[in-house]
């Protein structure tokens, strides 16, 4: 084994003391070899906490790094939603090319990413979907993950038919498209109006 500069320096002193007899038989060694010993050890303790920030550094980095990765993890979690939600919702958003942190806000808006939630009105799931809707996009509305492909699908529709307007888009996924065309913007429903503040504060 590879011993270190100061039990290097230890071994040598100790070589020296039974070559010679006693400490001090030569003139000036102890001395020399004491202010040699110092000076490595002084070297060493400088070494040690140059390590320990580097390693401190490092950790910090790593942890920024995964608080980050968890942050963007956790864009498509919802209040009400299992993980599986969640997983659905990235893979439904990834497949349209939509951001999941929208479909998310979409899903939490519309019914807290309970696939369970059926409104006086008949819509359905997660996305509320109205079974009309969901007929038209080729979806079952009673089965999650077709639910939330459904609802991302219809977004990226209301996307495209509004030239990207998020606005818009939002306001014609609760009110229809056509309500938003006859307004030429987000109608003047109280209801639309609250829906669409909700979505994009929850998006922000």
């Amino acid at each position: 084994m590879e011993l270190s500069g100061v039990e290097a320096i230890q071994a040598r002193i100790s070589e020296i003391q039974r070559r010679f007899g006693i400490e001090g038989s030569v003139p000036g060694m102890a001395s020399n070899f004491q202010r040699t010993l110092t000076a490595e050890l002084k070297k060493k303790e400088e070494a040690v906490p140059a390590q320990k920030t580097a390693a401190g550094t490092a950790a910090k980095t790593e942890a920024g790094a995964a608080q980050a990765t968890s942050h963007v993890g956790a864009s498509a979690e919802l209040s009400g939603a299992s993980n599986e939600t969640a997983h659905f919702i990235r893979e439904a958003a990834a497949k349209y090319g939509l951001d999941s942190r929208l479909v998310a806000a979409v899903a939490e808006a519309e019914s807290n990413g309970n696939q369970n939630e059926v409104s006086d009105a008949g819509a359905v799931g997660v996305m509320q979907l109205m079974p009309d809707t969901a007929a038209a996009l080729g979806v079952n509305p009673y089965d999650e993950k077709q639910n939330i492909e459904g609802g991302a699908h219809y977004l990226k529709q209301m996307l495209d038919a509004f030239g990207g307007d998020m606005k818009k888009a939002i306001a014609a996924y609760n009110a229809g498209p056509q309500a938003v065309k006859d307004y030429d913007g987000v109608p003047p429903y109280a209801e639309t109006q609250n829906y669409v503040n909700k979505v994009l504060d929850l998006y922000q």
